[in-house]
């Protein structure tokens, strides 16, 4: 696995996790319409059995969301948005041991869900929104900013790149300097390259390809290919088709040095991630 080039140990609210081995995030949508799982975990009860078997299968972050980010899903307003993680975070923080990840671009939605006791605040829009800067930076948590073109709705009518991998990269390094400009500082940080936002599928594979040359930035990298467009078109699966390929790129991210897999299927990818682990350790 690729060595990094950060302190290793980063607090995430009450809890800090060791990055110098890779860390699985499972999904948890609390919304109708999210393009994977839209429905099954809206109900309170229902996301907190689901996210207490992603916890029992090796899971050490829950990614709470309850926006939508799929193309063409319908804006959800600060209220309602609210009002469907609220009670999922509060529930998962006062039941299990993990970290809680706010999925969220709604500077309503990161001061509550830390009030409650969430740990991260993982933004698609990589804190661009109006009051998200503020918001995270009095939170005081790590926030994680990923990569994305315009807005979901839009984003995938004809992306272009020159060269994908500096221009994502040369963009996390602009917002970096905002959050550091806002308080937050860089220590707290976490990237996303974005697979899937405003990318076709030769970005996305180029990117996955050269994913290493966006260590020069010095953060922790997270990486979410669970389920998604690029491993349907490669393969030509349909969604609930994509397991396999869906694994197949946890393993490379993880020999890339991804130190966090965002995922809908945890048990599979904790095997792999235990599997890559028992090898590198090997003599």
């Amino acid at each position: 696995m690729t060595s990094v080039p950060y302190p290793t140990l980063l607090p995430f609210g009450g809890r800090v996790l060791d990055l110098s081995r890779p860390h699985v995030m499972g999904i948890l949508n609390v919304t109708p319409d999210s393009f994977s799982d839209g429905g099954r975990f809206a109900a309170r009860d229902a996301a907190l059995r689901h996210a207490a078997d992603m916890v029992a299968a090796g899971a050490t972050l829950v990614d709470v969301g309850g926006e939508s980010t799929r193309p063409g899903a319908r804006p959800v307003s600060p209220l309602e948005e609210l009002e469907r993680v609220a009670p999922v975070v509060e529930a998962i923080v006062a039941e299990l041991d993990v970290v809680v990840s706010l999925d969220t671009s709604t500077p309503a939605v990161m001061r509550e869900g830390a009030r409650l006791g969430a740990g991260l605040i993982n933004d698609v829009r990589a804190l661009r929104r109006d009051g998200a800067l503020e918001a995270a930076a009095d939170a005081g948590l790590p926030v994680c900013l990923m990569h994305m073109l315009g807005e979901p709705g839009t984003m995938q009518l004809n992306p272009h790149y020159d060269d994908v991998v500096a221009e994502v990269g040369d963009f996390l390094v602009e917002r970096m300097a905002a959050c550091v400009a806002a308080g937050i500082p860089e220590e707290r940080v976490i990237l996303d390259p974005g697979f899937g936002f405003a990318k076709l599928l030769g970005h996305n594979l180029s990117l996955f390809k050269h994913l290493e040359r966006l260590h020069v930035l010095g953060r922790p990298l997270l990486v979410g290919v669970s389920r998604k467009s690029m491993v349907g078109q490669a393969l030509g699966r349909e969604v609930g088709q994509r397991l396999y390929g869906s694994l197949a790129l946890a393993a490379l991210a993880v020999g890339k040095g991804a130190c966090i897999l965002r995922v809908h299927d945890v048990p599979e990818t904790v095997d792999v991630v235990r599997m890559v682990a028992a090898v590198s350790a090997a003599e």
